[in-house]
């Protein structure tokens, strides 16, 4: 008898026609040159309680609170041995908003670099973040906050959280602003968040119903916007664009499998194509077979239609047997595969077998 090994997550997100809804054009594309940017420094923590790296296996933290003391006046004598478990060193990383200004705050996280147990209780000293140009953006520092959840039992206790990694709620403040080239163009771009030639023509559609001959498509997922060239005048417009409405396309039939969890999600309902599969243990057959319907004989109207009728049997050697009936639908067949007793290397095969015979007719991403 199969054993299933590993519990196989579907994730079907079904964008049928009749359900799609009308989006902003906000949620669906971004301003070119509205962007955050990543900051990152190093720096130290100070204030833990016995849980900071061994100095002796981690000999940067050494050589940074030497250099952080000679700053601040405080002369080592040569060949000192510092035996310090209350610092460890750390990697800070924030992310700069767009129009971000001096004096605005920001939050950062704070990530153990060396042999720290633990990062709680501690105190991040004054640390530059700097961008990837090299130059100074913000200033981090604060007392970090290390979530999760603690209990503790007699003799034992359990730990539900990472104690290397931390926050600091508006723990950093910005010292530069990022130029922007929002207001110095005659025009502005759109940009997708994925590409879609259908969706811009639909937008620029939108757009030019609103402000004729403003809009143009650059390519699949660009869309030229003239706009005002004052500053407040062009912040209106952009406010005004984004609130458009539109009925976005069907996006191209996408399957993701994930082989190392086992889940798979699907964009759509993804059918399959007649075809008859062997692996291993199991076989998979799909028909699809054509119903016509055509009116009376004595009908004064109507016409003949021609559908296609499927169904999928999926056996095993131990005398499984399920029949799904009313359409080859893939979810339908995951599910059936995965009640047989399918692993996850099964169901990896068999997609692929699917999409090589050209009977599984959407992309095929495994991650």
């Amino acid at each position: 008898m199969i054993r299933i090994k590993v519990i196989f997550i579907v994730a079907f997100l079904l964008l049928s026609p009749c359900t799609s809804q009308a989006e902003r054009i906000k949620d669906l594309a971004s301003i070119q040159g509205v962007r955050n940017n990543q900051l990152i420094g190093y720096g130290l923590v100070v204030g833990l309680d016995g849980s900071g790296d061994q100095t002796t296996q981690t000999p940067f933290t050494v050589q940074s609170i030497i250099n952080m003391l000679g700053q601040l006046g405080v002369n080592l004598p040569p060949g000192t041995n510092l035996q310090l478990r209350n610092v460890a060193a750390v990697m800070v990383t924030a992310t700069l908003p767009a129009f971000a200004r001096p004096g605005q705050m920001i939050d950062v996280t704070v990530s153990s670099m060396g042999n720290a147990k633990s990062l709680r209780g501690g105190t991040l000293l004054m640390t530059p973040l700097k961008g990837a140009d090299n130059q100074v953006y913000a200033m981090a520092q604060g007392n970090i906050l290390v979530g999760g959840a603690g209990a503790a039992a007699a003799g034992s206790s359990v730990q539900v959280n990472h104690l290397n990694a931390g926050r600091i709620s508006g723990g950093a403040t910005v010292e530069r602003a990022v130029p922007s080239a929002l207001g110095q163009a005659e025009y502005i771009n759109l940009e997708l968040n994925t590409t879609n030639f259908t969706n811009v023509k639909l937008i620029v559609n939108a757009i030019n119903g609103f402000y004729p001959n403003a809009a143009a498509a650059i390519d699949g997922r660009s869309v030229q916007v003239r706009a005002p060239i004052d500053n407040n005048q062009r912040v209106m417009f952009i406010s005004q664009i984004e609130s458009l409405e539109i009925t976005p396309a069907r996006d191209a039939a996408k399957v993701i499998v994930n082989s190392r969890t086992g889940s798979v999600a699907m964009n759509q309902a993804v059918t399959l194509e007649s075809s008859a599969i062997a692996h291993g243990n199991l076989s998979i057959i799909i028909n699809n077979e054509p119903v016509i319907s055509q009116p009376g004989p004595f009908a004064e109207r109507g016409e003949t239609v021609v559908a296609q009728r499927a169904q999928v049997e999926i056996r095993s050697d131990e005398g499984n047997l399920m029949l799904l009936s009313g359409g080859a639908d893939l979810g339908e067949v995951v599910k059936a595969l995965t009640a047989i007793g399918a692993t996850t290397q099964d169901l990896l095969s068999i997609l692929q077998a699917l999409k090589a015979a050209g009977s599984l007719r959407a992309e095929l991403e495994i991650i």
